[in-house]
Formats: C-alpha cells, structure tokens, sequence
C-alpha cells in the first residue's frame, strides 16, 4: 500500500514513445469540444484565464469591505479564494459570492492574483520583486486571434504584441512540439498547450523558455488534424541547457553524435571531434555551439568523452552529464564539513537531556544515514507520548554557509540504481547527523500526545540529545513482529515492550487515518537488482511490510504536528501540498469505472474513491482501478501557499523528518531552533515561493534522472534476451497501440497496434480498450497477458512488445470478461476505426516503474 504522491511514486506517461501521436490526438479531441467551459468548477475557469461571466450580485459586494480587510492585513499570507472562505468562516452558499467578489477586486486593481492563482494585496502594496504573471488561456488567444482576424490590416499593425506567449517548449521525435505558457495551472489539461509545426519551431530545444506569435493559419492537410491553436517561435528566451549526452560516429568525412533520448530528430555534426580522442561507439558529451532547426543540422563540439557504449558505468555517467547531477562536493565545502566534526564533543548543553530514554532507529538494512528515531510511553490517563527525534542538521549547517548554499543547489539527494548522490557531505551525513547507537547526538524533537483512541491533544518541540540504545533493520521488526517471543533473550525488556507499543500505537493511528479519508493505492513495486558492475541481474517484489508502516504513521504524525504549529503562529512556511484532483480528470475517472462495469457515484468525494479502491480489492480490475486513480491525481510539490494534502487528507502538511536528504525540511528545522529558543523565525513568503519552486525541480529532476538510468539498465539486460517472455499487466491503451509492464521485470514497452494480427482492432476511449471487430476479442486495462521481448534500442531508450499468449485471469472480474469476448461498448460512435492505414514511427519505450523511496514522510 502506498500514499498516492506522497511515497513519491511516479508512474511514467506510458505513450512515450509515440508521444506526439498521442499529444496529437488529445489535443484535436480537447480542444473541439465546445461546450467545455460549462464543466469547469468556477475556481477552474479563474485558474485557467477566463473572462468572468457572472454579474456582481448584492452578496457579492457586501463581502467587498470584509475581503479587503483580510488580505490587506500585514499578518495576510497569499492563498487560494477556498482558503480565505474558511479563514472567514463563510458558509457554503457564499462561497461563490467570493469569488465574484474576489474578481472584481482583482479587476479594480484592489488585490492581485499570484502564482498559482492565490490572492494577494495589490501590486503597488507587494514587496518588491517580480510582478505575478498574468497568463492567457487557450480560449482567450482564440478569441483574440479572432477579433484580430476581423480587424482592417491598419488595425492589425497598431497591436503587433497582442499574440505573443512565453512559455516551455517541448520537441517531439518528429520535430514538431509544444508550448505551455508560463504560470499554466499545474492541473491543466493538454488543451492550454500550443501546437509548433516543425517549420515554425526554430532551433528551439526540449525544456527552453521561448516566446510564441500565435496563428491560427492552416498550410496543408496534415495542420489541420493538429489544434486549432499553433503558433510560431519568434525568439528562445532562455536555454534549458547546451550541453547534451550522445553516441560518436563518422558519416564518410563527417562527425556526427546522436543524441540520446530522442531529444533532436536528426543526428548533429560535431568539428574537430579528433581533439578529445573520440572513436565512433564513444559515449560522449557535447555544447551545442549552434542549435538545429528545421533548416539547419546544427553545429556542436566534444567536450568530454565518457568511455565506450556499453561498458561498465558509463550508463551512469550518461544519466549524470544529462541531468547535470553534482558528483564531488567542492573542497571548501568539505573543509566546511571537517570543521564541523572538529568542533563536535558530544555535549550536552542546554538542550533537553534524553539521553538515559529508550529511543531506537528503524531503516533499511544497508542504511548509513539514520536520520530519526523513536520513543514511547504510555501514560497514566491512557494517554501515547510519542517522542519523533529527528537529526539536528541545522546546527551543523548554518545559514549562508558553505555546506548550506551547497545544499540548497542539491536540494536533495538523488538515489539512483547503483550509488547515491548526497545533498550533504558523508562526514555530516553519515557521521555527525546520523543517528548511530550509543553515540549521543544532537536532535529536534517532537513530542506528541495522543488519546487512547489516536487523536493528537498535545504537542511540544525541542532542541534535545539522544543515545539510540538500538539500530533495527525493518526485517527484523518483522519477525519480532509475527514471533515475539525468541527476541526476549535478544532484547531488553525495555526495547521488547517498546516495540509492542510501537505496533499498538502505530496501527491506531493508521485505521484513524485511513478513516478519516486518507488514499492509499494499491500497486506493485518492484526493484532491480544489480551485480558489481552495475548490470541487472533480476529483480524482486517491495512489500509495504508492518514495520515500515509503524515508521510511515510516526513520521506522518510529527509532519502534521511540525505543520501546525507553524500555522498556528501565522509563519509563512515550506509546505508539503498536494492539490485536489484536476475536475476532468475526475469526471474521465467517473466515466472509466463505470464502464469497467462497477457502479460509483461522484469521485468528487475521497470516501468514494475509497469504496472503489477497496471494492475491486482481490478483483481482475485491481491494478486498472489503482492506475486510473493515480493518474487522475496532482503531483505533490514544495509551497508556503496554504493549500492541504489531498492524499493524506491533512489541512496543514510539511516536511519535518529528513534534513539529511531534503533541503524544506532543513528550512523547517531552522524554524523550529528559533521557536524553541524563543526567538522570531526567518519566514518570507516570497522567497519561500522561489524556494519551493526550486526543491521541487531538483526533486523532479531527481526522480526523472533515477527513471531514465533504471530504463537504460533494463534496457541493456532485455536487449540480450530477444524473444524472452514474461507475465505483464496492461498500463495503457492508445489508437496505436498497447503499453504493458512486467509483473516480475519493471520494464514498460510498447504492443504496435499492427502487430496484433489476429484481428482488426478499434480503439474505445470511454473503456480504455482495444476491441476486436471479428471475435470480440478486446484488450483493456489492467489485462494480465504475457509478452514477448521483440526490439530493444538502448540510445532510443525504446522497447517493442509482442502479445505472446492471452491470459484469461482466474481471478474475478467484475466488469465482465475482456480478453476473447465482453460486451460491447455503449457508444460506438466515440469509438476510431482502426481498419484505416496505420502510420507509427516505429519503435517503442520502455519505461520501468520508478523505484520507490524509502518511506520517510
């Protein structure tokens, strides 16, 4: 079991392969529809740009003198128009009277909207530094482009910027790509992206800030199965980067290197490639020195050679140069380090003495950095005092310091297939702030009371010492677990009775958690494994085992508690948040589970969602049901908007529990040191904004970096295994095809759709199917079928599939049968015929499961 986000599982687009095929035909689809707007929540349409429509009723003005007041109060932190009608305790019915009070104060120039559409004072009244973004949407530039369509020529040249976007640009395979603009809701759909024609693209590349003239013109057929919003790139504002990770080789008397990824659709010629040494094969680096467009192949120059293709590591390298990951700390940092370590002589001070108390660690069996730990009692009044003793990271990095300003360029430490890279030095990491046994060392402590039936009544920090009596690996508080009893004569009677109290106190507040709403998806995790050369070997199942969730509801708890007195003092902090579910994705999710044949009501409510989830539990659908949730969800990220933790179901979230590998949580820890002693934190939204945005990329850098380097290893030990099958589950149906994921090998790939040749196949969205026209056959999602292993591309990063054999499941499926019959589906005018000619580039990806972390929220 996991919590959706929050456990930082991420599961890949499947189509990524065949990326603008589906991009494509999402957007045509999106972006016809007509009626789209009426839909919409009304806080959708304010996210997304769109005029308002509603008149200023009386309700509406009388909140005007109260709305103002609030915001423009110098305790005011920005947040969301939902967030100010709780903080006013304003009833449900007028809630959408605040909002049209909340527009027409924006339109006044009384108040502002910021990043993420919160509410703030207006522009003149806000610290300096960058004005909020003002963004259109799709619908507006189409409106626009209209009007100015229908101008005199004279007219039209007096408004020459009116259709110009910024935004980020990304390149399909083909050459064509996308722009979403700048400040685009996070949840918004494909439809507020921008098509490019390859023409129109310039020498823009995946990832750079560019700026768009929008147009609507059509030159050929083939623009006009593209959205009905294109536009031209007139300028790259910003590179994302010029430096690129590719493969060498020679063309008669031209260098070349292909870039790995897909990333540029030709390969790009590369001068004096003899000064560095590099032989056709070599794994390489380049700086682009000029870009390639459409017309142009672009010029480059070698500036590291990495080694051979294939050889031992170089696949890591590959990954590190790609994402720019650090490597080695730079020397003042260590020196930094080492003096910290020198200065250490384990006293106490004024800090609160736990050193005589029985605290224990709980991790994974080879960790090094053990970074909390865990007390309990039980009191008198039946009362839990849970003691979350986390390490004190940031009295050996202060700020502005060397270690800090290094820390927050990492931001996070990155856990790739075979090393990890830290965001802390290993002097700090593993030695002073690791909590060892029998070694005192510094910690913040959070000390929570709970009533006998879980509910938190009571909560206080500290800057305190500790001495773990016990460094536990997670096996082994499993087997203590389900035998007690041969651990008497291994433990003392005071670490036995802990445990016991730690299981007792944990599942409580787990079945109070989960009562109260909280999302946990069930879905399989499955890990690599690799031998001394960093070459895969197999692969083994992760099991969310007892003892990780006596760990997971500890750490959930001080998160919480840390969150809310933050709040509570009204300090702008480093949230952990994670929005509500997009509304169409929610309505699409409807739709999809209802066609699956299990009768739901609005998923609008988590209980809802719940009762499904936990109704397909055991059931053929299981695995569908758990993917289509998941990817109807947000992705978590960093921000002192006050905006809750939909997963978790929590108001006021942050992260507490990992200043050894999360820089918020280092910020959180700074917070806490200067409440305990009794001074007046250092907390500015703004910069909290800037800061968030910036942890959040390096985590999603982080994450996508492990992804792409765990696909290369897959990829590596499939491609000599050509024609070997395995069990998979279906993980996605397109027009073009199936994507299937190994139930015992997390590799992802791709079923061409001509390649199923026992029948002709059309395509229904609303099942996410693959329905045969002869025999009924019918693929769907989260079919179990075995597949055969039938093209690897490692540079490409691309894997084919072949059905190998059906599998019909024993397993109950309560939506009717699906492989070789089923019924048909309700309306087979939303379904495409795939009897027409197919046209695919070829190819497909594989794409593992990211491995999971370890479970420290």
């Amino acid at each position: 079991m996991m919590n959706p986000e929050e456990e930082d599982v991420t599961l890949p687009t499947p189509a990524d392969q065949h990326e603008e095929a589906e991009e494509l035909s999402a957007h045509t689809a999106d972006l016809e529809e007509t009626n789209l707007d009426e839909t919409e929540s009304d806080e959708d349409a304010d996210q997304a740009g769109e005029p308002v429509r509603e008149k200023a009723s009386p309700a509406a003005r009388k909140l005007e003198p109260l709305v103002l007041a609030h915001v423009l109060r110098p305790q005011y932190q920005p947040v969301k128009p939902r967030v100010i009608a709780k903080q006013l305790k304003l009833p449900t019915e007028q809630h959408q009277a605040l909002k049209i009070c909340i527009r027409r104060l924006v339109k006044a120039g009384k108040l502002s909207y910021g990043s993420g559409h919160i509410v703030r004072p207006p522009v003149s009244q806000t610290k300096t530094g960058p004005a909020p973004v003002v963004v259109k949407s799709i619908d507006e530039i189409a409106t626009q482009t209209r009007e100015l369509k229908a101008k005199p020529k004279h007219e039209k040249a007096k408004q020459p910027e009116r259709g110009l976007v910024t935004g980020k640009f990304r390149r399909a395979a083909k050459g064509f790509g996308f722009v979403r603009p700048l400040g685009t809701p996070r949840s918004a759909e494909r439809t507020h992206d921008i098509f490019i024609p390859l023409k129109n693209t310039a020498d823009a590349a995946t990832g750079d800030t560019v700026i768009v003239r929008i147009s609507r013109n059509r030159d050929s057929y083939e623009e006009e199965k593209q959205p009905k919003i294109s536009g031209e790139i007139i300028k790259v504002a910003e590179r994302s980067t010029h430096q690129f990770v590719g493969v060498y080789k020679e063309d008669g008397d031209v260098a070349l290197v292909d870039v790995d990824a897909k990333i540029f659709a030709n390969a790009v010629p590369v001068g004096d490639p003899g000064a560095k040494g590099a032989a056709p094969g070599d794994k390489v680096v380049i700086e682009m020195v000029q870009f390639p467009s459409h017309y142009d192949d672009g010029e480059a120059v070698i500036t590291e050679v990495l080694g051979k293709r294939g050889d031992p590591g170089i696949d890591t390298l590959s990954i590190l140069r790609e994402f720019a990951l650090p490597e080695a700390f730079p020397e003042e940092v260590i020196v930094a380090a080492r003096e910290e370590a020198e200065k250490f002589d384990e006293a106490i001070g004024d800090r609160l003495d736990l050193t005589e108390t029985t605290i224990v660690t709980i991790d994974p069996v080879d960790a090094r950095d053990f970074d909390d730990a865990i007390s309990l009692t039980k009191l008198d009044n039946d009362h839990w005092q849970l003691g979350v003793h986390i390490a004190d990271v940031s009295h050996f990095v202060q700020p502005r310091s060397p270690l800090d300003r290094e820390a927050r360029e990492r931001a996070t430490s990155v856990y790739l297939p075979d090393r990890v890279i830290p965001m802390l030095p290993e002097v700090i990491s593993n030695n002073l702030a690791s909590l060892q046994p029998n070694k005192v060392r510094y910690t913040q402590t959070a000390m929570i009371e709970f009533n006998a039936v879980g509910v938190p009544v009571h909560a206080e920090f500290h800057r305190s010492a500790i001495k773990s009596c016990r460094r536990f690996a997670y096996e082994e508080v499993d087997e203590y677990l389900a035998n007690p009893e041969p651990w008497r004569t291994k433990l003392t009677p005071a670490v036995f009775e802990l445990l016991g109290r730690m299981h007792e106190l944990a599942m409580i507040l787990r079945k109070r958690r989960l009562d109260a709403g909280a999302i946990e998806l069930t879905l399989p995790e499955v890990k690599i494994d690799l031998d001394r050369r960093g070459e895969v070997v197999g692969a083994h199942k992760v099991v969310n085992t007892v003892s990780h969730q006596i760990i997971e509801e500890f750490m959930l708890a001080a998160n919480e508690a840390t969150a809310r007195l933050l709040f509570d003092r009204e300090l702008p902090f480093l949230r952990r948040i994670h929005e509500q579910p997009d509304l169409r994705k929610l309505q699409a999710l409807n739709g999809f589970i209802k066609e699956l044949g299990i009768e739901c009501e609005d998923l609008h409510s988590r209980f809802e969602i719940k009762r499904v989830i936990g109704e397909v539990a055991g059931h053929a659908e299981e695995h569908a049901v758990n993917y289509a949730v998941l990817r109807s969800m947000q992705k978590a990220v960093y921000s002192p908007v006050e905006e809750g933790h939909y997963a978790l179901n929590s108001d006021h979230y942050c992260h507490f529990t990992s200043p050894i590998r999360r820089y918020p949580d280092l910020t959180i820890h700074r917070m806490i040191e200067a409440i305990c002693l009794g001074k007046k934190p250092l907390a500015d939204f703004d910069r909290q904004m800037l800061l968030g945005e910036h942890c959040s990329e390096r985590e999603q850098r982080a994450e996508k970096a492990e992804r792409e380097l765990t696909k290369m290893k897959l990829l590596t030990f499939l491609a000599k295994k050509i024609g070997m099958r395995m069990p998979a589950v279906i993980t996605g149906v397109e027009e073009y095809g199936l994507f299937a994921q190994g139930i015992d090998m997390p590799a992802e790939g791709m079923i061409r759709l001509e390649t199923l040749g026992d029948d002709f196949y059309r395509y229904d969205a609303a099942t996410h199917s693959l329905v045969g026209y002869r025999a009924g056959n019918r693929f769907r999602l989260g079919d179990r079928i075995e597949v055969q292993v039938a093209h690897v591309d490692v540079d490409r990063r691309e894997l084919d599939f072949r059905v190998a054999k059906r599998v019909e499941s024993d397993v109950p499926r309560r939506g009717g049968p699906s492989l070789g019959g089923g019924r048909r589906p309700k309306h087979d005018d939303a379904i495409k015929d795939q009897r027409r000619p197919f046209r695919s580039k070829g190819g497909g990806a594989g794409k593992p499961k990211p491995k999971g972390k370890r479970r420290r929220d």
